[in-house]
């Protein structure tokens, strides 16, 4: 019995962190993603599992089919939790609601649970063996939890199958306990007969769970979705309203076809024009292959380098046809590498030296990436620039995020480089921000491609000038250890969003 409690253990931790995880993860995508609100439901989770336990001091009469029962609410709950949310997101206008009831409700449940099991089990050992059994299992179960979230369960199921999978696995430590724990004929049969209850609401919600999927999913996109599908990393998402198509990532609009050549040609020419002849250009981000596509219209340019985290993304824009058709199958050119791989570690290991550097990661929502903005990256970057390179990466909204943006270009500058910050109107997103720097002060050409649709000589000079609104603040620098790009980028955002 003693094992089997203790497999319990593990599948108990494993299950209630997953839970979390889960309520976390579907909150970023839909409510966009910021430390504060993953702190918060971590930090709110913690805390209703102490009111769990404390409130178990109140069980005193038949613990183990009370044990059981909380095991089949926590399946019941959890099961059903990635659904619910996303269900009602679209339906409730104050979505925390319904996202911190189910936080706090499976941290009370599994707050019960632990010393509850440790009661049932205080005949069999001695107090202290049994609190360090119990508690070491748990802790290991939320390190499974934690590493196989990530890497097998959210890419290769989806959050809404996971949420079903580890339902069952709660129900199924429920049913195992109605064979394996002593219990009167009359509870056991009760105990028997709900397990199976909910065991088979939980596997019809599993059998459904891409209908489910595509039901919230549509209630969340006005257009036609025309492609869903979950990586490693984010959830993408690509619609399609008459001839406009517009990626999705993680909930967040990325692109629209109908004005990304706005943002794509300040991402990349003005770059390309301050380099006297770019021959070597690196792509960090960019898995779209846009700008790429935007730096091949430049003859002088004789190999690119894309080096982007998601394989998922560079294959699809590879392949796909509607979407290698917006990119004009750049990433198909012989002259472009694809690399997949973290770009601070992939430039840590390059030897080579590039003419040019466009930058295209996500906005610095957390510190993962956040350390991309940092002056420890902008440090290994400038190693693989020599004094005729150039940089430019997109730098979030001046207008929204005024801090924001400025904490990027004072941090590039502080690692030695010129910069010139430059911003655009995409209609898609409004302002948007880019910083272009070198080792010597800006100078760009006017020598531009035949076939560009907004750059030209006059928005050069546009682009360059800052209304009042938008002019420099005064922010802190953006290292490692302080990372005071994102705390500014969730401050500013929150205020918007809300």
């Amino acid at each position: 019995m003693q094992t089997a409690l203790y497999i319990s253990v593990l599948i108990i931790s494993s299950c209630g962190l997953v839970y979390e995880l889960l309520a976390g993860t579907v909150a970023s995508y839909l409510l966009g993603e910021t430390v504060t609100q993953f702190s918060l439901i971590i930090g709110t989770y913690l805390f209703s599992m102490g009111v769990g336990s404390w409130l178990s001091k109140f069980l005193e009469k038949d613990l183990i089919p009370k044990f059981l029962e909380i095991e089949l609410a926590i399946g019941l709950t959890g099961g059903f939790s990635s659904s619910i949310l996303y269900l009602s997101f679209g339906h409730i206008r104050f979505f925390q609601v319904p996202l911190f009831l189910i936080v706090v409700l499976i941290g009370i449940l599994v707050g019960l649970e632990i010393p509850i099991l440790l009661r049932i089990l205080k005949k069999e050992l001695q107090f202290k063996e049994l609190v360090s059994r119990v508690l070491s299992l748990d802790y290991v179960g939320a390190l499974l939890a934690s590493i196989s979230f990530p890497i097998f369960f959210a890419p290769k199921l989806g959050l809404v199958r996971t949420g079903f999978v580890f339902g069952i696995l709660n129900v199924g430590v429920a049913l195992w306990g109605t064979w394996a724990l002593p219990l009167k004929f009359s509870r056991m049969l009760l105990l028997r007969t709900q397990a199976v209850i909910v065991l088979t609401l939980l596997v019809i919600g599993f059998s459904f769970s891409d209908l489910i999927t595509y039901y919230s999913e549509e209630s969340l996109y006005t257009d036609e979705i025309i492609l869903s599908k979950q990586s490693q990393f984010q959830r993408i998402i690509v619609t399609r309203w008459k001839n406009e198509i517009r990626l999705f990532l993680n909930g967040h609009l990325q692109f629209s076809s109908r004005d990304e050549y706005r943002y794509h040609e300040t991402l990349v020419h003005p770059a390309l024009l301050a380099h006297p002849r770019p021959k070597r250009i690196l792509v960090l981000g960019g898995g779209d292959g846009l700008a790429v596509r935007e730096i091949l219209k430049h003859e002088s340019v004789e190999s690119v380098t894309l080096v982007d985290l998601d394989p998922a993304i560079t294959d699809l824009f590879s392949n796909h046809g509607v979407l290698n058709g917006l990119n004009g199958k750049s990433l198909k050119n012989p002259k472009v590498e694809v690399i997949n791989g973290d770009a601070f570690v992939w430039l840590e290991n390059e030897e080579r030296i590039f003419d040019v550097v466009i930058i295209d990661f996500p906005d610095p929502s957390n510190f993962s990436l956040g350390k991309l903005y940092t002056t420890a990256f902008f440090q290994v970057l400038k190693r693989r620039m020599n004094e005729t390179s150039v940089l430019e990466i997109q730098s979030t909204s001046p207008l929204f995020a005024r801090s924001s943006f400025w904490c990027i270009e004072r941090t590039i500058s502080s690692v030695g480089f010129h910069t010139l910050p430059l911003h655009v109107y995409v209609p898609s997103f409004g302002e948007w921000g880019f910083v272009l720097a070198g080792q010597k002060p800006i100078r760009m050409k006017r020598e531009f491609p035949d076939d560009l649709k907004f750059i030209n000589e006059d928005e050069l000079e546009s682009i360059r000038t800052f209304p009042q609104d938008m002019s420099k603040v005064p922010v802190e620098i953006n290292r490692l250890d302080n990372q005071a790009l994102v705390r500014y980028y969730d401050r500013e955002w929150n205020r918007i969003l809300d």
